[in-house]
């Protein structure tokens, strides 16, 4: 490669990061609204949908044409669906098969099946959250807007993952969050480009929210009394039992497929709404995302033996409305099982004299220790649960809950959900002949552990066509030589002259990613 190509390429680099600052306002602005018009129809179709059920109890003789509204909206879904595969289901692992892996998704039809699939579901309850689809949303709605802004594909990718975090900052008002889940879980690694488009376009999203939506906490627990410090030992039963319950999610969103390929594809959408009915007729309250779950936990009013009922239901529920394919989230219910989990146990312990004052607070660890048990992602459990609840005087004690359930998912062997989706996703992609493109920048960090850690450029075996044109090592940026050890936490740029991105991407990751 001729010196000026090379120059050209790390001046360009350089100025990446401001680039992506300034464009990742417009993102965050343009997922923000795409996400608040998701979210009020979202919104409003779920309470439609309990003012239908409470009507259909008291006229029961409308069940039967309710029952064809149900045969016409399954039908509609799968067609929307089959139209476009790629907006089924919860939406997280589409975007990061996007930027990781160079997947090809239509981001206009993303947008429609998303919209008209996901608000004509929500009339029937489905046991789905917003949080998913908002994700996608937002990254498709930069997707659209870095087709024609970005420069190249590596900020094309910086734009999409900065959509995708303002989409949930935008879905829960937790622009923290939305910043830590787009380094955690999409990309899984740190990176300043990275870091600096999502912080500019979460926050703006969170700004376009808050317009909307007003300033309040999704969940307000801010007048909950903090834990005290003779109670921590509690917080390691409680960890357990709440990364029990997330792993018992993970496996059922994740097992359910297999019960689903025994049914014709064109009936898996109706299925899940045929039995939205008996539970929104007998306990309406397993309808939707599961916010009404929540506020019922943390009024520790009803019996252990309702909670159960409502936490067996909501997962078996959960489970079948995920595995037909209708577009929607997973974080909200999942958030409710830890909610309802957490007021069990404070429940249980109550007997032994701990005040029902402290029920709350157990609600809260076992929401983050549910969501961190089947999604793997401790910090933005923690982080989410201090801005959907308003309040940090409970961040210690969710921490720990969340670490403890993460610790024994891994014990039960537990893959993170959205990692085994993403696998099932490139499984069918591999069979698919994508377009390719050469020339594709590639930014990539190097693990510790990984087979690249501490060599030297000469002595790795590096896939065909790519050339090491830049190692950033703090705050140095290096052109590189044979000669050049290449340490971890170092971030190779990568020009792919001969292999399309996704190809080159791959074999990347396997070189520089760690398998501990």
């Amino acid at each position: 490669m001729e010196k000026s190509r090379m120059y050209q390429i790390l001046s360009d680099l350089n100025r990446l990061k401001w680039s992506v600052t300034y464009k990742g306002i417009i993102a965050g602005m343009i997922a923000g609204l795409l996400v608040t018009l998701y979210r009020l129809g979202i919104e409003f179709g779920t309470e439609k949908s309990l003012e239908a059920y409470q009507f259909l109890r008291l006229h029961p003789i409308y069940i039967v044409p309710w029952m064809l509204f149900i045969a016409i909206a399954g039908y509609l879904t799968y067609r929307l669906v089959k139209l476009e595969p790629y907006a089924k289901g919860s939406g997280i692992p589409q975007v990061a098969g996007i930027v990781l892996f160079g997947m090809k998704i239509k981001w206009h039809t993303v947008l429609l099946v998303r919209y008209l699939a996901g608000i004509l579901t929500s009339f029937f309850g489905v046991s789905l959250g917003r949080e998913g689809p908002s994700i996608q949303i937002g990254a498709a709605g930069s997707q659209a807007f870095a087709k024609k802004a970005g420069k190249n594909k590596l900020e094309e990718n910086c734009l999409i993952t900065a959509g995708a975090s303002a989409g949930l900052s935008a879905a829960f008002n937790a622009p923290l969050s939305g910043i830590m889940f787009a380094l955690e879980e999409i990309h899984r690694t740190f990176s300043p480009n990275i870091l600096i488009g999502a912080t500019t376009a979460a926050l703006t999203a969170d700004l376009v929210s808050k317009y909307f939506f007003g300033l309040k906490p999704v969940l307000n627990y801010t007048d909950i009394p903090q834990l005290p410090i003779r109670y921590y030992g509690l917080l390691l039963p409680l960890g357990i039992l709440s990364g029990i319950v997330g792993a018992a999610a993970n496996k059922g969103l994740l097992d359910i497929s297999l019960l689903y390929a025994k049914l014709p594809a064109f009936l898996r959408p109706g299925a899940a709404l045929l039995l939205a009915l008996p539970c929104g007729l007998l306990i309406p309250q397993v309808l939707g995302g599961g916010q009404n779950l929540i506020k019922l936990s943390e009024s520790a009013q009803i019996s252990i033996s309702l909670l159960g009922i409502y936490l067996v239901m909501k997962l078996a529920f959960t489970c079948v409305c995920f595995g037909s394919g209708i577009p929607g989230g997973i974080f909200m219910p999942i958030l409710s099982l830890g909610a309802m989990t957490g007021c069990i146990f404070g429940k249980m312990i109550t007997v032994w004299g701990l005040s029902a004052d402290y029920i709350p607070a157990f609600c809260v660890c076992a929401m983050a220790g549910a969501m961190s048990g089947s999604v793997k992602a401790p910090v933005t459990s923690i982080l989410l649960m201090a801005e959907m609840t308003g309040s940090l005087v409970h961040l210690l004690p969710v921490a720990a809950v969340a670490f403890i359930a993460l610790l024994t998912s891994d014990v039960l062997k537990i893959s993170p959900v959205y990692e085994v989706l993403l696998e099932r996703l490139t499984d069918e992609e591999k069979d698919s002949a994508g377009g390719k493109k050469a020339g594709a920048i590639i930014e990539i960090p190097v693990e510790l552990g990984s087979k690249v850690a501490r060599k030297k450029v000469k002595d790795v075996g590096w896939p065909e066509g790519a050339l090491i044109v830049s190692l950033h090592r703090g705050k140095k940026e290096l052109v590189p030589n044979g000669e050049t050890q290449i340490l971890p936490g170092d971030y190779l740029v990568v020009l792919s002259s001969e292999q399309g991105f996704d190809e080159m991407n791959r074999s990347l990751m396997e070189l520089c990613r760690s398998d501990l």
